[in-house]
């Protein structure tokens, strides 16, 4: 069995990244609360659900799932903050998953650090949470309107991966506690427990950096006849900045440079929120 408490451990993660995403977007303070759901069926009738599974060992899914209220609210709220008013259906959707995504990256990286080893998203899919599934609740509060309820599932096959992994070898002496074990396992009573931020577990993961010197489309007939020596013609002058990209989101640009032999970019400008989410779209 897997030890207790892993499978909040995991939901947690999923809403500290989801809430952080959520904030930087809209500019309010977003806080959420895990909790085991009620024995009412009806609450999960008209959930649409996201499965995410991971090429770790023999390890299970992991699930979110959200009413299409839900989604059409988080979705609106966050394109509202932006500056748009008269999204259609399919791109509040579309954003609403795309911060479910972002935040469903860091849970993997979060895996990755805690076992030891780089874990990779694999299936996703909409498919619904198996039986055995640990189903949690978890409230999101952005701003001073009532909480959004989202639920989380968890595979017993991949909270025991993880433990397992995570577990030290005979041979080895344990190793010191992390930003989450400490606040996963606060301090006695005899001393006040300090309990960090919810962004305090995530300084320490790592996150993918790229830079974008530009796009173009072509007709795929222009793209058959690409040979060696054919060259591109990028939308993007060379006195523009470049797009310094972090998790597939547009956070700078700057002017590229060369450092000790090896290309860099100088950061000229770091765009702001709504900038960031239209970059998403």
């Amino acid at each position: 069995m897997p030890a207790p408490g892993r499978d909040r451990w995991l939901s947690e993660q999923w809403a500290t990244a989801f809430a952080r995403s959520v904030e930087d977007m809209t500019g309010q303070r977003t806080t959420f609360e895990v909790s085991a759901p009620s024995p009412d069926a009806a609450e999960t009738a008209d959930l649409v659900w996201r499965r995410q599974s991971f090429n770790f060992s023999s390890a299970g899914p992991f699930w979110i799932g959200a009413s299409p209220a839900t989604i059409s609210d988080i979705g609106s709220l966050i394109l509202h903050a932006a500056g748009i008013d008269d999204a259609d259906a399919d791109t509040i959707s579309g954003t609403f998953y795309e911060m479910l995504g972002q935040a469903l990256g860091t849970v993997v990286r979060v895996i990755s650090a805690t076992v030891g080893s780089e874990v990779k998203p694999a299936d996703q899919d909409d498919s619904a949470p198996e039986a055995d599934a640990s189903p949690l609740v978890v409230r999101i509060s952005i701003g001073d309107a009532p909480a959004i309820t989202l639920r989380t599932a968890v595979s017993p096959r991949l909270s025991q991966a993880i433990e397992q992994a995570a577990a030290p070898r005979p041979d080895e002496p344990p190793a010191p506690p992390s930003a989450v074990q400490v606040a996963n396992n606060p301090p006695p009573a005899a001393a006040p427990p300090q309990k960090p931020r919810p962004i305090d577990l995530l300084l320490d993961v790592e996150l993918p950096v790229s830079v974008s010197f530009g796009r173009a489309q072509l007709l795929l007939r222009d793209v058959i006849k690409l040979t060696t020596g054919s060259i591109i013609e990028l939308n993007r002058s060379i006195s523009e900045p470049v797009d310094v990209i972090v998790n597939n989101c547009v956070i700078a640009r700057g002017e590229v440079v060369v450092v000790e032999g090896n290309f860099g970019v100088r950061i000229h400008q770091v765009v702001s929120r709504q900038e960031r989410l239209r970059t998403l779209r």
